[in-house]
C-alpha cells in the first residue's frame, strides 16, 4: 500500500500552556528519559524535560522543528508548553525520575499522545513528495536522528506522522560558528530512512520555499521562552539568542541548494 500525500499546512504557530498533573510511567526508550503524564486539559502527552541530559536546548529543538514541520503540512503531534509544579514528582520511588522531576520544574513540552500509534514499517511505500519533503525538512533543521536505527516515525490513523525532533538544530550545542553551521550541507542525510523513496527533493524545495518566509520563521523562533534560552555558557540575551536561531533558519532556507545537492548525491 503506497501513502498518498494530503497536503494540509496549518497556519497556527501559537502552543497551548497545560499543567502536568499526573506522571504515568516514563519511556525508557528515549535517550532524555520522556515519560507519559496527563495534564489538567484531560489529555495525555509525551512530555519532553528540561532536567534531561540537553536541557532545554532539546525543548528548542522540538518546539522549531515542530512547529516548522507543521506549517510545511506534515503530520505531528500537537505541541503544549507543559508546565511542572515545584512538588511535583516527590513522592515517585523511582530516584533517577525523581531527580529528572526535580530539576525539570517549570516550562517543559509535551507531544499529544498518539494512543495505539505503530512505528513506521520501512518496507511501507509512501508517497514520495510526502518522503521528499520529509527528507528536505531534516536536511533543513539538520536532524541526525530519522534513520533505520531510529525512525521516530509513527503510523496513526492511516497516516505518517513525525515525532521527536531533539536532536536537531545540534550546532547549538557548540555555540559558535553560525554562519558556518547554517551552510553546512548535512552529509548524514545520507542515513535518513526515507531517502530512498524521496525522488521528488526539487519539488518539496519549492514547496518549502513558497511556504517559508522570515514572517514565519520569525514567529516560530519568537516562541522560545525566555527561561529556555538562559544558559550559564553564554553572553547573548534571550532576544539575541532567538536572533541567531532566526538567522541560522533565513540563512539556511536562502541557500538551501547546499543540502538539496547533498541530498540528491547521497540518493544517487
Amino acid at each position: 500500500m503506497v501513502s498518498i500525500f494530503v497536503f494540509k499546512m496549518s497556519n497556527d504557530i501559537t502552543l497551548r500552556s497545560v499543567n502536568v498533573s499526573r506522571y504515568i510511567l516514563p519511556l525508557r526508550e528515549g535517550g532524555s528519559l520522556p515519560a507519559l503524564a496527563e495534564a489538567d486539559d484531560g489529555f495525555k502527552y509525551v512530555l519532553k524535560f528540561r532536567g534531561a541530559g540537553h536541557g532545554t536546548k532539546m525543548l528548542i529543538s522540538e518546539l522549531l522543528g515542530g512547529k516548522i514541520a507543521s506549517v510545511l503540512g506534515l503530520n505531528i503531534p500537537e505541541l503544549v508548553f507543559a508546565h511542572l509544579d515545584e512538588d511535583f514528582g516527590r513522592t515517585e520511588g523511582d530516584e533517577e525520575i525523581q531527580d529528572l522531576l526535580k530539576g525539570s520544574k517549570g516550562l517543559n513540552l509535551g507531544l499529544h499522545y498518539l494512543s495505539g500509534a505503530l512505528a513506521y514499517d520501512p518496507k511501507t511505500e509512501i508517497d514520495p513528495l510526502l518522503a521528499s519533503i520529509i527528507v528536505w525538512f531534516d536536511a533543513f533543521t539538520t536532524n541526525i536522528d530519522r534513520t533505520h536505527n531510529n525512525s521516530n516515525l509513527l503510523w496513526w490513523h492511516q497516516e505518517l506522522w513525525i515525532i521527536d525532533n531533539g536532536a536537531s538544530f545540534y550546532f547549538h550545542h557548540s555555540w559558535k560558528d553560525f554562519d558556518k553551521n547554517a551552510l553546512n550541507p548535512f552529509p548524514f542525510i545520507k542515513d535518513h530512512i526515507l531517502l530512498s523513496q524521496a525522488s521528488k527533493l526539487d519539488e518539496a524545495d519549492e514547496i518549502a520555499h513558497n511556504i517559508l518566509n522570515d514572517n514565519i520563521l520569525r514567529e516560530i523562533v519568537d516562541l522560545i521562552p525566555d527561561d529556555w534560552v538562559k544558559w550559564d555558557h553564554i553572553s547573548e540575551s534571550p532576544d539575541e539568542v532567538r536572533k541567531i536561531y532566526f538567522n541560522f533558519l533565513t540563512k539556511r532556507l536562502s541557500n538551501s541548494a547546499i543540502f538539496l545537492n547533498s541530498a540528491k548525491d547521497a540518493r544517487g
